[in-house]
C-alpha cells in the first residue's frame, strides 16, 4: 500500500465538494489529476469509496467509513505542521501552569480559552497545588508559572506580578453553634477550625488559623464539603462556596468584631534565572492585564 496525502485530498475534498470537477478547482489541479488520485487510492484500499453510475460520486459503505479516517489523519497533518510552525516561530512545545485553588476557575477558564485560541500546538498541563506549594514547584522547575496567594517572604529566586484580591468567606453549617448568635473573636477559638494543607511544613500555611483544634485539608472543595456536614468552621474563597451559600447548604456568621470580606492577595510567580517562552509570556502579561 502506497496511499498518499494528496490521494487522500482529493478523496476527501470531492466528498466535499460534491463532484471531481469541484474538488480540481478547489484544490486548483486538473480533473484528471483528481480522478486519477481517487482511483489509485482505491487500488491501494483494495475498496471501492465511489459508486459513480451517477451524474455525481456517491460514497460507497466503504467510503463513508474511511472518510472518517482520512478525515483524522489529513487533521492531524495540519496539526503536526502547526506544531512545527510554531517551534519555529519559538514557542515552547510544552508549558506546565501551577494554580493555587483561590484563584477563581470563571477567571482561569477565560485565560485557558483564549490561550488555546493564540497557541492551539502548546500541550498544557495545569497543576493545583496550595499556597506555597506553588512557588515550590516554579522553583524546582516543575512549573514555568504559578498563580498563587501572596507569600510574606517569597524565595529570592523568584519574580512575580500581583493579580488584584479574592474574598475569603467566614463560613459554616446553619445548625453550627456559630450560626445562632454573634460571635466573638475568642469564641472561634473554641470551635474546630477546617484549614487548607500544604505538603510542607513552613509557617505560611497557618496564617488564617485561629481555633486551637485544626483539620488540615489538601482541598477548598472538600473543606466545603466538610463543613456542611457540620464538621468545623472555615475561611474559604467565595468563588468556592458560592453555590452553598446560596442554596442555604452554608451560612456566614455574624461576627462582632468585623463585618467585612477577609481578602488574601493574589499573584504570578516565576523564576528569575529561566527566560519565558512565547506561550508563557503571554500567559503571564494575559493574567496581568485582567486586574488593571
Amino acid at each position: 500500500m502506497s496511499l498518499s496525502l494528496e490521494q487522500l485530498q482529493a478523496f476527501v475534498a470531492t466528498v466535499e465538494t460534491g463532484s471531481f470537477s469541484a474538488a480540481a478547482r478547489y484544490l486548483g489541479k486538473a480533473q484528471s489529476a483528481i480522478s486519477t488520485a481517487v482511483s489509485n487510492l482505491e487500488i491501494d484500499l483494495d475498496n471501492s469509496l465511489f459508486v459513480r453510475s451517477g451524474r455525481y460520486p456517491v460514497l460507497t459503505p466503504a467510503g463513508e467509513r474511511l472518510l472518517v479516517e482520512a478525515r483524522v489523519i489529513l487533521e492531524r497533518c495540519e496539526h503536526f505542521r502547526g506544531v512545527a510552525k510554531s517551534l519555529g516561530e519559538g514557542v515552547e512545545s510544552r508549558l506546565v501552569l501551577a494554580v493555587d485553588e483561590l484563584y477563581p476557575e470563571a477567571t482561569l477558564g477565560g485565560l485557558m480559552e483564549e490561550f488555546s485560541r493564540r497557541f492551539p500546538s502548546v500541550e498544557l498541563e495545569l497543576l493545583f497545588p496550595l499556597m506555597e506549594d506553588v512557588s515550590r514547584l516554579v522553583l524546582e522547575d516543575r512549573a514555568d508559572l504559578g498563580i498563587m496567594w501572596r507569600q510574606e517572604i517569597l524565595p529570592s529566586a523568584l519574580n512575580f506580578h500581583g493579580l488584584g484580591w479574592v474574598s475569603m468567606k467566614m463560613v459554616c453549617a446553619p445548625n453550627h453553634e456559630l450560626a445562632r448568635q454573634p460571635v466573638g473573636w475568642e469564641e472561634l477559638k473554641r470551635y474546630r477550625q477546617l484549614m487548607v494543607a500544604t505538603r510542607n511544613h513552613s509557617e505560611e500555611k497557618a496564617r488564617l488559623r485561629i481555633a486551637s483544634d485544626v483539620w488540615w485539608v489538601e482541598s477548598q472543595w472538600v473543606i466545603v464539603e466538610l463543613v456542611q456536614r457540620n464538621l468545623g468552621w472555615a475561611f474559604v474563597p467565595e468563588h468556592v462556596v458560592a453555590s452553598a451559600l446560596d442554596n442555604g447548604f452554608l451560612v456566614e456568621p455574624i461576627l462582632d468584631f468585623n463585618d467585612h470580606d477577609w481578602p488574601v492577595a493574589l499573584e504570578i510567580v516565576w523564576h528569575k534565572q529561566r527566560p519565558l517562552g512565547k506561550a508563557a509570556a503571554w500567559l503571564k502579561s494575559a493574567a496581568i492585564a485582567l486586574n488593571k
